[in-house]
């Protein structure tokens, strides 16, 4: 566009300088070796723009004579490099499309067409064809040889850490990732694999650093920092709880504040705020979070928050929590507990069967077994519960990765990962589950636990007889762990009356399912 109007331009003025001349008619005489050459003056001006139109022509002509070898080699090199430029872009498509074979014979073309010193994406491609083939270790010495290069050294400390995790080798991981870190701070990768290392380490300080770090540059969301730093002062404050309480209690309350529904959090500040006797606030504390999400930590620490209370209160404080989440299994748990202690059987009784109603689950059942065996003593009914409770599916319990743990973590054990533990029922398996007082066909396959002591993966066997006789030792010691031993022997392919009839000792007829039926009020179901 610039040049046509500054052709026109041009045009213009000399068209402009022709018609001035024509309005001013003139002579023009020139001697040269004797003779004397006379023309009119728009004569000689046209003369003069011929002459140099021509030799401007003509040196055009001579330059591009002279510089048409570069020229006709300039030519093919640019059409050597479309052409590897384009197989290059059918190579990294046929690579993201998982297609080896062409990714492969595009990067043999690309390689011809074009340097490798030139265009650094030939190496990429080339490791990426490498990885579609199967040849891990060749792409891992691609990688390597990317680490001399400044303009590739990071796309190589990327392949080598996704290496490393496929190898399931952390240590070598952590280090690229390290390396690249310290290389760029704004890589999102680098960063949180750093972060999960040094929280592994028990190095939370740093940890905290490199959150920081990520928040202040805004590699990541404000509520994502805070949620990982509510997450790193939490495991400070319950690391250093005994040996530096003051760093702990301030990390716990600066965690709280972060996040104040998050349950490890609450309890860790909780406890620190009882340790100053500071009752009140901690016990609000605990409220916040009882009312985001009830948990049975939450509740133990708030009933007994004051060690000198007598049971009544401590039932009084059960109370109180059911009154902030009604129409909860875990409130009614937790009264049922207190109300065990207080020998309020009646009201413990009450509760637990409403918290089967609301969520049938294995805990309930085995709270119901002790307030029996604590009520009446009827040996029968606790091995009928047991039996249960063996079948009923698991309490929730932090889970991550796969594995189910008692405590909450700050990393998962298998991956490192932060903040990987959900407060969730860990998976169940297909099996049956024994439905309680509503003569429900139990044959169907629904959802039963797996065994926990072998770790989710084993079927319904004499392992949770184990688990069942430990939880039943801890609150009641005696009878209640020989008759869970008894009530789990039975076979779990028995159908169920079978079942039942195993479970009770010679000389107990326990109880028969026509009088629990007749007992248990009637329920009709919508679905």
């Amino acid at each position: 566009m610039i040049r046509i109007l500054f052709f026109l331009i041009v045009v213009f003025a000399l068209g402009l300088g022709f018609s001035w001349l024509a309005d001013r008619p003139g002579q023009m005489v020139v001697t040269f070796a004797g003779y004397q050459y006379q023309v009119s003056l728009m004569v000689a001006a046209v003369a003069v723009v011929a002459v140099v139109a021509a030799a401007m022509i003509l040196w055009w002509l001579l330059k591009s004579l002279w510089n048409s070898p570069y020229t006709i080699t300039r030519y093919f090199r640019v059409r050597r490099r479309d052409r590897g430029y384009q197989a290059l872009s059918t190579g990294m498509i046929a690579a993201g499309a998982g297609d080896a074979a062409l990714a492969r014979k595009k990067t043999k073309e690309a390689a011809k067409l074009i340097r490798s010193d030139q265009e650094p994406l030939i190496h990429l491609l080339d490791a990426q064809a490498s990885l579609l083939e199967g040849d891990h270790d060749g792409a891992r010495k691609k990688f390597e040889a990317m680490l001399d290069d400044p303009e590739m050294q990071l796309l190589g400390l990327r392949g080598l850490y996704l290496e490393a995790e496929r190898l399931g080798d952390r240590n070598a991981a952590r280090h690229y990732a390290g390396r690249a870190a310290q290389a760029a701070p704004q890589l999102g990768w680098a960063s949180d694999s750093t972060v999960e290392e040094l929280a592994q380490r028990g190095d939370w300080d740093a940890a905290l650093k490199i959150v920081e770090a990520q928040k202040s540059t805004r590699q990541i969301e404000p509520a994502v920092a805070n949620r990982r730093r509510a997450v790193l002062l939490t495991a400070k404050a319950e690391a250093l709880f005994d040996a530096d309480f003051n760093a702990a209690k301030a990390a716990a309350l600066e965690a709280n504040r972060l996040a104040p529904d998050f349950a490890p959090t609450a309890v860790i500040a909780a406890r620190a705020l009882f340790r100053n006797n500071d009752v009140r606030k901690g016990s609000k504390v605990l409220e916040a979070a009882w009312r985001a999400e009830p948990h049975p930590e939450v509740a133990e620490l708030y009933i007994h928050a004051r060690p000198g209370d007598a049971v009544n209160d401590r039932l009084a404080r059960a109370r109180k929590l059911q009154e902030m989440k009604k129409n909860n299994a875990e409130s009614s748990l937790a009264v049922a507990r207190a109300a065990l202690d207080a020998q309020d059987f009646a009201t413990a009784r009450h509760e637990a069967e409403a918290a089967i109603r609301m969520d049938r689950r294995e805990g309930a059942y085995l709270l119901l077994a002790d307030i029996e065996e604590a009520e009446t003593g009827d040996q029968g009914k606790v091995r009928q519960l047991l039996g249960k409770a063996v079948r009923a599916p698991r309490d929730p319990a932090w889970v991550a990765d796969g594995v189910v743990s008692e405590r909450w973590a700050p990393v998962s054990p298998v991956t490192g990962r932060l903040d990987a533990f959900e407060w969730r029922a860990p998976a169940e398996r297909l099996g049956r589950l024994i439905e309680a007082g509503d003569g429900e066909d139990a044959a169907k396959p629904v959802l039963a636990p797996p065994s926990k002591a072998s770790g989710g993966d084993g079927p319904i066997d004499g392992h949770a007889a184990e688990i069942v006789v430990e939880k039943q030792a801890e609150t009641s010691p005696g009878s209640a762990g020989e008759a869970a031993a008894a009530a789990v022997a039975v076979a779990p392919d028995a159908p169920a009356d079978r079942r039942d009839d195993q479970a009770r000792a010679p000389d107990d007829p326990g109880v028969e399912p026509e009088e629990e039926a007749e007992k248990a009020p009637r329920r009709f179901r919508l679905f």
